[in-house]
């Protein structure tokens, strides 16, 4: 069986363990993770690796240790976001597994250790917990968190404990610097550029920084019918003067994205004047000079807009993620296998997180996109092909045969 082909079958069978509906939905925790928990346990042993549940709730793969060697993190994240795809995530569990089972048949010896870890949560789409299983073994995992709860009033702490993990133990988790070789990540590119370049694969330069705000715009309610336009204080026409000017923004600043995602409008009454809106703002920039100054470009264009309405506005930051640079020593190495399996390379920057960026804080890190259709992700029709898989497969085997430590 090719790599590709066990590759997208594994993909296929966890993409089985979903909530009904549309798409993958498997949040931390859930039943349905419980039962992907199983089916990669089964696959790790068969592919020669002892695992362990630790007590982040990441299931942990390793080669036989050999004394004297570093040891290489390879891994993603297994939960999804609502409605998600089959491949953000899971694919950087199951194509370096699917190649340590090929080098495993093969008694192949690598230069280093192993570890695949299929981490817990990096989504965050059942408590708002971002990178619970990279944090921990970066060593910066907010005890806080356990205590987040969600929808039905379930704790973080109770989910990881239905899982088998025990969250007393994270604290024990963090890595050893000078015992590791690295962190590798496989992740669908989750854009178009790939595609557009006919590459099957490409090189990850930086995991963009990315910051959350949240906007209070506060107006005054009233008749829609009698009061005249010129005299309303319209809370939600202040908040579309935010829209545009993080459209515009965004699309006159290289190397800056940005979206208002979430709007929230009170009474939210179809003859009533909207006397309050709650929206969020998010900017993202591989570079932390362009986003802090966007952040201060559009925080003084908001104040002139909304007031003119007649509005009062209160903002404030709710997260901010500086960007990781991906070591040059392990782009060279991927980059190198990628002209050794005789394809172009191509270097690109993340738009998106990754578990990369709890990483860095331990070890230099380093990230493969695959192709993906459409660039199409968090989404039930994101796809790759089998021939792409196939590709990225042999692009890590080589790396792997060939890894190097990097400085």
């Amino acid at each position: 069986m090719s790599l590709g082909k066990r590759i997208m079958d594994w993909s296929a069978q966890a993409a089985s363990h979903s909530e009904p509906g549309p798409g993958v939905t498997r949040l931390l925790g859930s039943p349905e993770h419980k039962a992907l928990l199983a089916d990669l346990d089964g696959w790790m042993q068969q592919a020669g690796l002892t695992t362990e549940l630790d007590g982040a709730g990441n299931l942990v793969g390793r080669t036989p240790h050999k004394t004297g060697l570093k040891t290489l993190i390879i891994g993603s994240h297994q939960d999804t976001v609502r409605q998600g795809g089959a491949y953000d995530g899971m694919l950087g569990i199951l194509l370096p597994l699917a190649v340590l089972q090929q080098l495993h048949e093969q008694e192949k010896s690598l230069p280093v250790n192993i570890e695949l870890i299929a981490f817990s949560d990096e989504e965050g789409a059942r408590f708002s917990s971002t990178l619970v299983g990279s944090s921990a073994l970066a060593g910066t995992f907010n005890p806080d968190i356990l205590n987040a709860t969600d929808r039905e009033g379930a704790t973080l702490a109770s989910a990881l404990r239905s899982l088998g993990a025990n969250p007393g133990q994270i604290p024990d988790l963090k890595r050893d610097p000078s015992e590791l070789a690295g962190f590798l990540e496989v992740h669908i590119e989750q854009g178009p550029i790939l595609e557009a370049l006919e590459l099957p694969v490409g090189v990850v330069s930086a995991i963009t920084g990315i910051e959350r705000h949240k906007v209070h715009i506060t107006g005054k309610a009233g008749h829609a019918g009698t009061t005249p336009m010129h005299l309303r204080q319209d809370a939600l026409l202040a908040a579309t003067e935010v829209v545009r000017a993080v459209n515009d923004l965004c699309q006159n600043t290289d190397d800056l994205v940005g979206v208002v995602g979430e709007l929230n409008v009170t009474p939210n009454a179809v003859n009533v004047i909207p006397s309050k809106v709650e929206l969020t703002i998010e900017l993202r920039s591989p570079v932390t000079r362009i986003r802090e100054s966007a952040r201060q470009q559009l925080l003084a264009q908001l104040h002139e807009q909304i007031v003119k309405h007649g509005c009062q506005w209160t903002h404030e930051r709710l997260y901010e993620q500086q960007e990781v640079d991906c070591s040059p020593a392990i782009q060279k190495q991927l980059t190198s296998a990628i002209t050794a399996r005789g394809w172009q390379p191509h270097t690109l920057f993340s738009g998106a997180g990754h578990d990369g960026l709890a990483m860095a804080r331990c070890t230099p890190i380093g990230m493969l996109f695959v192709r993906c259709t459409d660039g199409l992700s968090h989404h039930p029709d994101e796809a790759i092909t089998e021939t792409d898989a196939d590709a990225a497969a042999e692009v890590v085997k080589q790396a792997l045969l060939n890894w190097e430590v990097p400085a």
